[in-house]
């Protein structure tokens, strides 16, 4: 580990020494690349990235919204403003690392990130990194890792925009953005604010209610149409953004992004509870701030980063006895809680990275990145297994990540790379990590390439897993395993008024000691190692788009993934059904597509998503409860602008769930019919933006 922490440190100098000697020139190492070639960056890499258009749709986005009709990934959610999850791969949310400007969003309790709450709009470049793909960047993920960050807004002048969205079910949206920029400085400030009632109503297919004749005998029976209850919130974000260039050289960023929100938990479907009796809400409240420093030359980059991370949330379920709610006690928490959680949780965060180019076959690169967590959980006290009172639980975890990286081009038409990864959770190093790229060009200038990868995979449990009370397993082992892919990537009539571009890719991964979440006999569940689960599959995606004139467009993205997920590993006992079972929550079958049609300052765009059925069993059980069934949506979008003398004017308008299509995507969590949105948005013309 040493030797390599040394190799990374001497690469991350001679960068910046051989940065120092460039000429005046700006060039960002991401734009380097020898003309019909594929960037050196990208070299094996299986990537999908996210056009402005799909982020900046409307303000009502969230990513996991973007990701749903955007991308053949999974995203399972709990209907708006409720927890939404992604997984790659027949992978768990878990598996999935997500990164915000380098910074990693994962609750280290938890594990996963709640994509719902983050807005697309705050969002300026997205990405996907499948797989293999991950390895390099800070705590690749099993299945893979969304990428997201921000960037300088290149404005001179004053910037001002505003959208207001008015949506069904009383559904409010304002977005609010203000900016400034000069020579040396580009400020921002982004506002979003929804709330909701949220109450939808809906067909419950869990309820039977039955019809009585005169004589009171029952001659029929229906199901019940109900209204989501308990399901309003209010979110609340604010992005502050400051970019101060040094020289032109050099740039300085502060970013800063706070969170509160506050949500109803809606009640399940099979909840015979009357709305005044039972109450579910979780609180939240999160301050996430990067500060970073970026050199840029003509051959290498060398940049740093110091971040914070300040988070509390809350949960609270109580019964009010006929609507009349209590008082909070002296704890703060209210008088007949049934249940309740407060999460505190501050992480320090610090990235030190460089590149560095010395010709047009060699691409260097190097980065160390710590997180250090300070985790408190308290809760009602439970009675462990041991007979224990417990209520929570109080731990820090150090999370320490070295990669290098090497890429060449030993061929015009064959680019090689390699990454070796090395990790410390806490005191326990992991095994190193190595990953191998290659891609061949099949046909010159990059329109067909041929690209794999092989990695392995590693990863460390939760703080959930290993002390959530009651049913935290501390003897749970790492997963780890080995995964691999292949695929070409198409790019044809890139510039001209018909293109296509799209990308095959076949993926294999066998893990060991998968964690997974069984039933206990005292009636909650605890974490165990599943022997093995074996992934594989393919990915698809393709983009046909057509210009015949300047005035037309016409563009197509669909994508579909077939991934089985399999626990091949060996039976608990007896009983145990789960062996050579999908993985609870995985749809074999996954497939969106995107259809935009654009004239002038016109747009039509329609959007679909499926996903096969979905069981909630690790035996697949047939039962009523154990399977889900597959679902497809559609959704209907028109917009246009208008420029007027003194502002640029937008109209929206959004038909979601067009076919009113009955559908759960999470067992008892029914999601809304067809829906409604309109979103004006008004930007005054001061300022301009440079490029």
């Amino acid at each position: 580990m040493k030797k390599l922490l040394h190799t990374l440190l001497l690469l991350l100098v001679v960068g910046a020494a051989h940065a120092q000697e460039g000429i005046d020139s700006l060039i960002a190492i991401d734009e380097v690349a020898v003309v019909g070639r594929r960037p050196m960056k990208q070299i094996g890499v299986q990537r999908t990235a996210f056009d402005s258009v799909a982020l900046k749709e409307h303000i009502a986005l969230s990513m996991a919204d973007v990701l749903t009709y955007n991308s053949s990934v999974f995203v399972k959610s709990y209907g708006r403003a409720t927890l939404s999850t992604v997984a790659f791969r027949g992978t768990s949310p878990s598996h999935t690392q997500v990164l915000w400007n380098g910074m990693k969003l994962n609750s280290p309790m938890l594990g996963m990130t709640d994509f719902s709450m983050i807005p697309s709009y705050f969002i300026d470049e997205a990405s996907l990194l499948h797989g293999s793909s991950s390895v390099s960047e800070t705590g690749g993920g099993l299945g893979g890792a969304v990428k997201l960050s921000t960037r300088p807004k290149e404005y001179d002048g004053f910037h001002l925009q505003f959208v207001q969205g008015v949506g069904s079910f009383e559904t409010f949206d304002e977005y609010l953005h203000l900016g400034y920029g000069n020579d040396r400085w580009q400020l921002s400030t982004r506002l979003v604010y929804a709330t909701s009632p949220n109450d939808y109503k809906f067909v419950n297919r869990d309820k039977k209610l039955n019809i009585y004749d005169e004589n009171h005998n029952i001659v029929s029976q229906y199901h019940p149409t109900e209204r989501n209850r308990n399901g309003a919130f209010k979110d609340f974000h604010a992005l502050q953004e400051i970019y101060y260039r040094l020289t032109d050289r050099d740039r300085l960023s502060l970013t800063a992004w706070y969170t509160a929100s506050d949500r109803e938990l809606p009640m399940i479907s099979t909840s015979y509870a009357e709305e005044e009796e039972i109450e579910n809400r979780q609180r939240e409240e999160t301050l996430r701030a990067l500060l970073g420093w970026e050199h840029i030359a003509s051959k290498g980059r060398l940049a740093a980063q110091a971040g914070y991370i300040h988070s509390w949330s809350a949960y609270d379920r109580r019964v009010t006895h006929g609507g009349n709610a209590s008082e909070e006690n002296d704890g703060g928490l209210p008088d007949g809680t049934m249940e309740y959680s407060r999460n505190h949780l501050n992480t320090l965060y610090g990235r030190l990275s460089g590149e560095y180019l010395p010709s047009e076959r060699w691409l260097f690169s190097a980065e160390v990145a710590a997180h250090h967590h300070l985790s408190r959980a308290q809760g009602k006290e439970v009675i462990d297994s041991d007979g224990a009172h417990r209520a929570g639980f109080k731990e820090d975890r150090t999370e320490l990540t070295a990669t290098a990286t090497a890429r060449w081009r030993a061929l015009p038409w064959l680019g090689l790379g390699l990454t070796l990864r090395e990790e410390l959770y806490d005191d326990e190093f992991s095994p190193l990590i190595p990953a191998l790229f290659v891609d061949g060009e099949l046909i010159r200038g990059g329109k067909l390439v041929l690209k794999g990868s092989l990695s392995r995979n590693y990863r460390y449990p939760t703080l959930n897993d290993l002390y959530f009370q009651p049913g935290g397993n501390p003897d749970l082992k790492p997963e780890k395993g080995w995964s691999y892919d292949v695929g070409l990537d198409l790019r044809l009539g890139s510039g001209k008024p018909l293109a296509l571009s799209g990308s095959l890719a076949w993926f294999d991964s066998r893990i060991e000691d998968w964690i997974l979440w069984y039933p206990k006999a005292m009636g909650y569940y605890t974490p165990e190692n599943v022997k093995e689960v074996h992934s594989y599959g393919i990915e698809v995606e393709l983009t046909p788009s057509w210009r015949p004139t300047k005035d037309w467009l016409l563009e197509l993205h669909a994508s579909y993934a077939w991934t089985p997920s399999l626990n091949v590993g060996e039976r608990f006992s007896s009983a145990d059904q789960s062996v050579g079972k999908q993985l609870p929550y995985v749809p074999e079958h996954s497939a969106s597509a995107t259809l935009r049609l654009g004239w002038r300052r016109w747009e039509l765009g329609y959007k679909w998503c499926a996903y096969s059925e979905r069981y909630t069993l690790s035996s697949n059980g047939s039962t009523i409860t154990g399977t889900l069934e597959g679902y497809a949506l559609s959704n209907l979008t028109l917009g246009q602008t208008l420029s007027l003398r003194w502002c640029d004017l937008s109209l929206r308008g959004a038909v979601n769930n067009l076919l009113d299509k009955e559908y759960v995507t999470v067992l008892s969590r029914p999601m809304p019919g067809i829906n409604y949105e309109l979103f004006i948005g008004i930007t005054p013309k001061w300022g301009h933006r440079k490029r």
